[in-house]
């Protein structure tokens, strides 16, 4: 990369970091000041949530082409352990949250190393049953509640935490994609016999995607558990993971702005819907089945956002809305 690219990739990260300071400080005085209720805040949380969520999974299903469908297990890893380090060991939180990340990443490691010789529809397979393992060896164990669920856990996630866990998750995986590690991951994407046939340790890239997608999902459940009070097995059974994975397929496969975009419109739609209980899940299905049908690809494709876009805008020049990664 030029000095030019460094410097123009450089000024970008700035714009962005300027643009979201300005964010957090709006939303943070209008919290302050109780213009945003305690409903929509927590809908704002959840957001925040889920955007960690899907870029994180986007990162392995999207970018690097692999099809797991088990990322509601690591987050439930990073959940309960950071839950039972503040309770029973009086941990400090930010203390919590790393030790949450680096055990869902260890276990994505070690998962990872035999499950992503596989592809397809058997990698599917293979992740959703061991979502489903995590969750009923957690569900077993009476150190941290059982079926009960772990209880009394300190309400330490506030709009700070997660909106900059957020803002550090997307600026990681962003840079990570567009590193010569992430070019790796998105030819293993494209052709991974090409791939390998260029010299690309397949095998390594997969798990590495793997590891880092599960280690942000781990801190996701870390910023769940301690807003809820409560860290329960049915909170991540394999509907939150296909919850996740229906956010990075309607914003598009190897798309952050598509992930971003996805996890803020369903988060919206379901707590709009919070008012018609028995046909909440009706509409939303009927909605996501129009979208496939008309736009297959997701909102985004495989583009992304940029400031280009906008600054076409004003010059009145814009043949589209998107650019490739």
């Amino acid at each position: 990369m030029t000095i030019l690219g460094m410097n123009a990739k450089r000024k970008t990260d700035l714009v962005s970091l300027a643009a979201c300071l300005g964010l957090y400080a709006a939303v943070q005085a209008m919290i302050e000041f109780d213009i945003i209720g305690s409903f929509w805040l927590l809908n704002i949380i959840l957001i925040c949530i889920n955007i960690i969520l899907a870029v994180s999974l986007n990162l392995i299903n999207g970018f690097t082409g692999q099809f797991s469908i088990g990322h509601a297990g690591f987050m439930a890893v990073g959940a309960y352990l950071s839950a039972v380090l503040t309770v029973k060991f009086q941990v400090p939180f930010i203390l919590a949250i790393l030790a949450g990340a680096v055990a869902a990443g260890v276990l994505g490691f070690v998962i990872g190393l035999p499950t992503l010789r596989l592809s397809g529809d058997y990698l599917a397979i293979a992740t959703l049953g061991l979502g489903e393992i995590i969750r009923i060896t957690i569900l077993n164990i009476p150190y941290v509640g059982g079926a009960s669920g772990f209880m009394g856990i300190p309400r330490y996630t506030s709009f700070t935490w997660v909106f900059w866990a957020m803002v550090f998750t997307v600026f990681v995986i962003k840079n990570l994609i567009n590193s010569s590690h992430g070019r790796a991951c998105i030819s293993i994407r494209e052709n991974e016999i090409a791939a390998e046939a260029m010299g690309v340790d397949t095998t390594r890239y997969k798990v590495l995607a793997f590891t880092i997608g599960a280690a942000f999902a781990g801190i996701a459940g870390a910023l769940f558990s301690h807003y809820f009070y409560i860290a329960h097995p049915a909170s991540f059974t394999f509907m939150k993971s296909f919850d996740i994975l229906t956010m990075v397929v309607l914003g598009g496969l190897g798309s952050l702005t598509g992930s971003i975009t996805a996890a803020i419109l369903l988060t919206f739609v379901s707590a709009a819907l919070a008012g018609y209980p028995e046909w909440r899940m009706v509409i939303y299905s009927l909605l996501l089945i129009a979208l496939m049908l008309y736009r297959p690809q997701g909102l985004f494709g495989n583009k992304e956002l940029s400031l280009k876009v906008f600054g076409k805008l004003r010059g009145g020049g814009v043949r589209g809305t998107a650019q490739d990664n």
